[in-house]
């Protein structure tokens, strides 16, 4: 293995022009690409003008998806010191030889346990190097494991022999906690987010912890749910502290690392779709946070939404981008949002870089709600998703599906941005599963364009009144979608698109209709769209990758102008978010193929690399 490493090495810094220090650049060390979030490499050996020679390299087979219970995996691989590191459908943590996707070593945190459920998912380990101290770290359900990179043997000086109880040292009573975002480190500090459920069970807090990169140990923690005399404090019910959760960060985080700060983006306070006894805006619920990555304490909030009642959680790293006009620079922050808003902000401020308006939403709740008068509205850019449901948005896939849909429309309140949920039953666009999801957005720095996969697919939640002696008032009707009577969404396609917006103006560069669902295009329905369950890369090369999609491919798009270059059918769904690098003089597309997920495709156990042919 060290043969191959070195070699591998070797061949990376014999390439025209590369120093030796610049190597790390071929690689993609960071969940998100970089410590920022980007999602862009600086690789342009794959172009629009070869494109369509992209062939496999190789596939690799972990050998434990299951169909009963369904597996997935959302793994975004890493690739540093010469291996890509992954993890599997049933959450083992593997090296593999990343130009062949030979097995190096394995590791299986689950070892030993048996379960009838899914173990969850995960998206990806983290790397660290300090000097020859190189480690692996993977947060695994409620656990974070530190392994010797080389090896994939528990580092025992870590923690308790090699691994850190997640659900210790929070602060609370309520340890329900789980993690399915990779850590990110700032010098000596790992920070971690992760946390409770949705409710309407009383569940945990989601504070943020730093941790003693080599002992284990808490050095620092930020309540999301502020205490007494802590910030945000009066923007809850006086025990909120103590009895509501939520607000966790799941979606992972990112690091300025000229600047010492970790953004941190977090979701919905618990229970997800009822907050009369969170009575207020719910600082720092639905915010971007900036904090000092070596002590955890804030340096400003942003609140994309108050009182957050439709479980729309920030389900994306914030991603720390510089835009360059006329040779100045500014760094900012993009924020993309499962209600298909983009919050561009000052990274250094916290303030809007274009002008957010506090608009009049629906304030009659059921009983005991006490909702926000108003929501912040972007002016620039327009949503990239759609914020309405009525009867000129229903599908018109067939007479059928339409009839279908606006019957089922009548029954339902809402269809208006932020409506109060209720017990009639509540519509609402876009769902949970709509706009912006985990994977984020993707920068390129040359073209100042933030490319944004979204989906379309509104929500219906119906409340119901919680039966006698449980411990909460109201309880939820289940995760209901406005779908036709064969389970496509019931509103107009497009389905899923890819948008490239560019940054220094707001305005949409293109906008493109992304995937769609085989059985439809064998009846003529075609480029529909469908739901994205995943990430996309861009590259130096002019080029967007993104799977995610119903119809099983992987696709290269021109990120000039959104036309489709290239495609692959995959194994199994591409649910995740790909990464690039270059190996041996050769750059690669690595995605994993767990399949499952929400799309319920057969599961799979791929990780499948393509290569120039």
């Amino acid at each position: 293995m060290a043969l191959v490493t070195r070699r591998s090495f070797a061949a990376l810094a014999a390439l025209p022009g590369l120093r030796a220090a610049d190597t790390k650049k071929l690689e993609w060390q960071h969940y998100g690409g970089d410590p920022g979030a980007t999602r862009f490499a600086p690789l342009d050996r794959i172009k629009p003008s070869n494109a369509a020679r992209l062939k496999i390299a190789w596939t690799h087979r972990t050998g434990d998806a299951s169909d009963r219970p369904a597996t997935t995996i959302e793994c975004t691989p890493v690739v540093a010191d010469g291996l890509l590191y992954l993890t599997s459908a049933k959450l083992q943590i593997r090296a593999l030889d990343p130009v062949t996707g030979e097995a190096r070593w394995s590791f299986d945190p689950m070892a030993g346990v048996r379960s009838g459920r899914a173990p969850g998912v995960n998206r990806g380990v983290t790397w660290f190097e300090d000097g020859k101290d190189k480690r692996i770290f993977a947060a695994i359900q409620s656990k974070l494991y530190c392994l010797y990179a080389k090896s994939g043997e528990l580092i025992k000086s870590f923690g308790e022999n090699g691994i850190v109880d997640l659900t210790k040292d929070f602060d609370t009573e309520r340890p329900e906690y789980r993690v399915t975002s990779p850590a990110v480190i700032f010098e000596d500090t790992l920070i971690i987010g992760g946390g409770g459920g949705e409710g309407p069970y009383p569940t945990g807090p989601g504070h943020i912890r730093g941790y003693d990169v080599y002992t284990g140990k808490r050095k620092w923690i930020f309540h999301t749910i502020p205490w007494p005399g802590e910030f945000g404090y009066q923007t809850w019910s006086p025990d909120s502290w103590k009895n509501n959760g939520g607000t966790n960060n799941w979606a992972g985080l990112s690091v300025d690392t000229r600047r010492g700060w970790v953004f941190v983006s977090t979701g919905c306070a618990a229970f997800d779709f009822w907050g009369g006894d969170r009575v207020g805006d719910n600082l720092f619920s639905d915010c971007v946070l900036a904090l000092d990555a070596k002590t955890g304490k804030r340096i400003w909030h942003y609140q994309t939404i108050h009182h957050d009642v439709w479980d729309y959680d920030l389900p994306a790293q914030p991603s720390l981008v510089t835009i360059t006009q006329r040779g100045r620079s500014q760094d900012a922050v993009a924020q993309v949002t499962k209600t298909g808003m983009l919050f561009l902000l000052d990274r250094q401020t916290g303030k809007p870089i274009f002008d957010v308006e506090e608009r009049p939403v629906e304030t009659q709740g059921v009983d005991g709600e006490v909702l926000s008068k108003t929501q912040p509205f972007p002016v620039k850019p327009v949503p990239f998703a759609r914020q309405h449901v009525n009867p000129d948005l229903v599908t018109d896939i067939s007479k059928e599906s339409r009839e279908f849909a606006l019957a089922a429309l009548k029954k339902w309140h809402g269809g208006v941005p932020f409506p109060a949920p209720t017990r009639q039953g509540t519509i609402f666009s876009p769902g949970t599963l709509g706009g912006a999801l985990w994977g984020g957005s993707a920068f390129d720095p040359s073209s100042n364009l933030l490319f944004v996969p979204s989906s379309e697919l509104p929500s219906i939640v119906t409340l119901l009144d919680a039966e006698p002696g449980q411990p909460f008032r109201y309880r939820h009707k289940g995760y209901d979608k406005f779908v036709d009577q064969d389970g496509y969404p019931a509103v107009k396609p497009p389905w899923g698109t890819l948008t490239a917006i560019r940054l220094t103006t707001g305005d949409y560069a293109w906008r493109e209709t992304v995937g769609e669902f085989p059985e439809l295009a064998a009846k003529g329905i075609k480029k529909t769209g469908s739901q994205i369950q995943g990430g996309c890369v861009a590259t130096a090369g002019g080029l967007v990758f993104l799977a995610g999609t119903a119809d099983l491919k992987l696709r290269a798009f021109d990120s000039s102008s959104g036309a489709v270059l290239w495609e692959h059918a995959l194994p199994a769904g591409g649910y995740a978010t790909p990464c690039t690098y270059e190996a041996r003089g050769k750059q690669f597309v690595a995605i994993a193929c767990g399949g499952g997920n929400r799309l319920r495709t057969p599961s799979g156990d791929y990780f499948v690399a393509f290569t120039l042919a």
